[in-house]
């Protein structure tokens, strides 16, 4: 058993270099978007968004709104893959869909474990309330955002 503390102590000094560079590689991203270098609380945010979530802004997984930090659609099933997470089932509710009218509603169940019952976010999109450049895709948008509800 002694033998493998070594191996453990290696591992973890690893995962803690490879978190330490992650983190740089982001504030130097963060700052190139910006054009400034961070404020202390955003700062702080992304270093708990990288090192507790191991998300990257160079890979999409984040992105400044507002002066926050927010999870990108990309970001979120790149984390359910890391997480091994078991499955992700979506499905069409027909009682509030009405194709004629392109107006779509999809539930997604996010499956974390073999013998978990899932989670569940529902996502709606209709003409309405999407943007004009994507009109026709309603249904597109409706599953992205039931997936990104049920993996929140």
């Amino acid at each position: 058993m002694r033998g493998s503390q070594p191996q453990l102590k290696q591992k973890m000094h690893a995962i803690s270099s490879i978190s330490k560079q992650l983190l740089q590689q982001n504030i130097r991203a963060a700052k190139r978007t910006l054009g400034r270098t961070l404020a202390p609380r955003m700062a702080a945010h992304l270093k708990a968004l990288t090192q507790d979530f191991g998300f990257s802004i160079q890979a999409g997984e984040l992105q400044i709104i507002d002066a926050t930090w927010y999870v990108t659609h990309t970001g979120l099933p790149r984390l359910a893959r890391r997480k091994r997470c078991r499955g992700i089932h979506v499905e069409a509710v027909d009682s509030l869909s009405d194709t004629a009218s392109s107006r779509y509603v999809l539930k997604a169940t996010v499956y974390p474990s073999k013998n978990s019952s899932g989670f569940v976010g529902y996502g709606d999109a209709d003409p309405s309330n999407v943007s004009p450049l994507v009109r026709g895709a309603e249904m597109r948008i409706a599953e992205t955002r039931a997936v990104n509800r049920a993996l929140r």
